[in-house]
């Protein structure tokens, strides 16, 4: 069981990568959060809106998801860590992650610097060694939707070393994530929505 058992409709919309069987994981030992992720991506749509007038210090992309899942219970969340060595404890605190709920760890990397990756596949995979979560997914967003921003005039604002999909691969081929169950799903042109501003 692999992404065949995603939706045709998010398969045709989305880049997805799969690594260590997280969508058999999810589905199967985490329904409630597998229906989660399902309505949000079937969901979702990219709007003209949300590219031309951006927001503060969150996007509205990011905050949309945000928002999706905070009402079905999801919540922003950060693990307080330790390390004791011959009883010496030194506080080792995880970044947080955007949207946590019940072992599904989700960050979404709309438009930050590539180092952003790394942070949260380093993230998850020391969350996963820790046993505090059982999967990571990131939602990004697909190198075609540069021609989009181009058009819009935003292209600068959403430059070469900035997330995306084109990043992310090749740091997770690497092993970014090591032995984390790992979904990612990047956002496609064919999910843009020309609103009414």
């Amino acid at each position: 069981m692999g992404i065949e058992q995603l939706p045709a409709f998010i398969r045709d919309n989305y880049e997805i990568h799969e690594k260590n069987h997280a969508c058999a994981i999810l589905k199967e030992d985490f329904p409630c959060e597998w229906n989660d992720l399902i309505d949000l991506l079937t969901e979702f749509r990219l709007k003209r809106s949300w590219i031309i007038n951006p927001g503060g210090s969150k996007s509205k992309v990011s905050s949309h998801i945000d928002d999706f899942l905070s009402e079905r219970g999801w919540k922003e969340k950060q693990f307080q860590t330790q390390i004791v060595i011959d009883e010496v404890t030194t506080e080792t605190p995880t970044h947080k992650i955007d949207c946590f709920k019940n072992r599904v760890a989700l960050e979404i990397e709309w438009n930050n610097k590539d180092p952003f990756f790394d942070r949260d596949l380093n993230n998850f995979r020391l969350l996963f060694d820790l046993r505090a979560i059982s999967i990571g997914i990131i939602i990004t967003r697909c190198d075609e939707l540069q021609n989009i921003f181009n058009t819009l005039g935003r292209g600068s604002s959403y430059g070469a070393s900035t997330t995306h999909i084109g990043k992310l691969i090749p740091k997770i081929n690497g092993g970014g994530s090591a032995g984390c169950p790992l979904l990612v799903f990047g956002i496609k042109r064919a999910l843009y929505l020309e609103d009414i501003e």
